[in-house]
C-alpha cells in the first residue's frame, strides 16, 4: 500500500495487485489488532533493531524516518500516540483506523486495486519487467514490477511465501527463512501448570550450547506450549536459528533480578523464619507466583513438604540459584505460521539498498519482509516496510 501511494503520487499509472478479499489484513493485527505503526526511536535505533541486515536500511529509514512515517498516517487523518517503549499507536488504538486510512489514499489517487488477485509470475522480456500473470491466467502488462507481499508467516493474512518463489524464479536467491518473533516449546511437563502465568521484570538469557548469548529484560507469559511474550519473541531470532543448526539450546530465567546472590538468600531466611513450622511451599507464598513454587523447589532439589525451619544453609544456596536462573529446555520454536515475522528471504546483496530495484532484473523491486531483514517486537518491522515500500514507489517511478 505505502508502495502503491509513493508511485501514484509521483505521477505513475498504478495497479495494486491484493490476493486477498480485502487490503491491510497483516497490518491490522500487528500490535495485537492496535497497530504498531512505527518506533519515535532515532534512525540509528532503528537500525540496531533491525537484527537481521538492519545496515541495508541505513538509507531507506533515512529517506523515510519514523517522524516521516507518523506525520504521513496523521496527515492520512488518524491521530497517533507514542507509548511505553516509544511504541507508536493510533490514538483509537484500531488497526483498521490506519488500514482504512490507507486505503482511501489509494482511493483518492485512483489506483486501481484488485482484491482477490493472486499473482502466479512476474513476466520479463530481455532482463526488463514486461508485466504480471495473475493465477487466473490473465496477463498484465507493466514496465514496473514492486514484490510486497509479505513472508512466510500468518499466512491467513497471504503472506504464504509467494513472493520467494517468484523472486527465485527471475534468478534471485533468497536465503534460508526460519521464523523470527516466535514462541518456543519447552520439554518441561510443569510449565502446562503454569499455563497463563504473566511474569514481569524477569530476566531471561538465551544459553545455546551452553554459553549465555543473548539476555532480555522485561515481560514473559506461560504458555500450554512452552514460553511467549515479549523478551521471549526478543529472544526467539537467535533460538530459532541456532535450533536450526542443531545446537542445544535453553532460557534460563532470573525470577528476581533485582536481588543479587547474598541479599536474596538473606530475604529467603527471612522467610523462613517467618515461616518456619511450615512446609516449603507454604513458606514461599511472599516468594513467588503459586504456580512457581513447585517448579522452583524441584530445581533447588528441595522437597516441597520439608518444614522452613528444618532447611539448611547450603539448601538455601541451591534454592538461590534456581530463583537467579530457572532453566528451560527448548525443543522447538512454535510453526512459522505463527511468527510475528519471518527471517530470510530475498537476499540484500541482489537489491540496490538505495532504490529497492532489483541488480538482476530492470523495473523489479522489492519491499517489505519478502526481503530477508527483520527486526525486533516494538514497531520496527512496519517502519521497515514502510521505508521500504516508500523508496520502492519512489525509485519505480524516478529511476529511468
Amino acid at each position: 500500500m505505502m508502495a502503491a501511494i509513493t508511485a501514484a503520487e509521483n505521477g505513475a499509472k498504478v495497479i495494486l495487485l491484493e490476493k486477498m478479499p480485502l487490503l491491510g489484513k497483516k497490518m491490522m493485527i500487528t500490535g495485537k489488532g492496535r497497530c504498531n505503526v512505527t518506533n519515535d526511536s532515532p534512525n540509528v535505533e532503528i537500525i540496531k533493531n533491525i537484527k537481521g541486515n538492519g545496515k541495508f536500511l541505513y538509507s531507506a529509514v533515512n529517506s523515510f524516518s519514523p517522524k516521516d512515517v507518523m506525520n504521513f498516517v496523521e496527515n492520512l487523518g488518524v491521530p497517533l500516540k507514542v507509548e511505553r517503549g516509544r511504541r507508536v499507536f493510533p490514538v483509537s488504538d484500531m488497526a483498521k483506523d490506519v488500514a482504512d486510512a490507507f486505503k482511501n489514499r489509494l482511493l483518492d489517487l485512483g489506483v486501481d486495486i484488485r482484491t482477490d488477485m493472486a499473482v502466479e509470475k512476474i513476466l520479463t522480456a530481455e532482463n526488463k519487467v514486461a508485466g504480471v500473470l495473475t493465477k487466473r491466467g490473465e496477463k498484465i502488462n507493466a514496465d514496473r514490477a514492486i514484490l510486497a507481499v509479505g513472508g512466510a508467516s500468518y499466512p491467513a493474512t497471504g503472506s504464504s511465501g509467494d513472493g520467494y518463489k517468484m523472486a527465485k524464479a527471475l534468478g534471485h536467491k533468497v536465503t534460508d527463512i526460519f521464523p523470527a518473533l516466535v514462541p518456543l516449546e519447552t520439554e518441561e511437563d510443569w510449565v502446562k501448570e503454569a499455563t497463563g502465568l504473566s511474569l514481569r521484570n524477569v530476566k531471561a538469557a538465551l544459553i545455546v550450547d551452553g554459553k549465555k548469548v543473548e539476555e532480555e529484560f522485561g515481560e514473559m507469559l506461560f504458555a500450554h506450549f512452552g514460553i511467549t511474550g515479549p523478551i521471549i519473541l526478543s529472544l526467539s531470532r537467535t533460538a530459532s536459528k541456532s535450533l536450526s543448526e542443531g545446537k542445544s539450546v535453553e532460557i534460563a530465567i532470573d525470577l528476581k533480578p533485582a536481588l543479587d546472590e547474598d541479599t536474596l538468600d538473606k530475604r529467603i531466611e527471612r522467610d523462613f523464619e517467618k515461616y518456619k513450622s511450615k512446609i516449603a511451599k507454604n513458606a514461599m507464598t511472599d516468594l513467588l507466583p503459586q504456580k512457581l513454587i513447585a517448579p522452583v523447589l524441584d530445581a533447588a532439589y528441595i522437597d516441597e513438604e520439608k518444614i522452613a525451619g528444618e532447611i539448611s544453609k547450603k539448601e538455601r544456596r541451591l534454592l538461590v540459584r534456581a530463583l537467579k536462573g530457572l532453566v528451560l529446555t527448548i525443543l522447538k520454536t512454535r510453526p512459522i505460521a505463527e511468527a510475528i515475522v519471518t527471517a530470510g528471504g530475498v537476499s540484500v546483496k541482489e537489491i540496490n539498498p538505495k532504490t529497492m530495484e532489483s541488480k538482476l532484473v530492470k523495473g523489479l523491486y522489492f519491499a517489505g519482509e519478502v526481503i530477508d531483514i527483520d527486526g525486533f517486537t516494538g514497531g520496527y518491522n512496519l517502519q521497515a516496510a514502510f521505508s521500504t515500500g516508500r523508496a520502492a514507489g519512489y525509485w519505480s517511478v524516478t529511476n529511468e
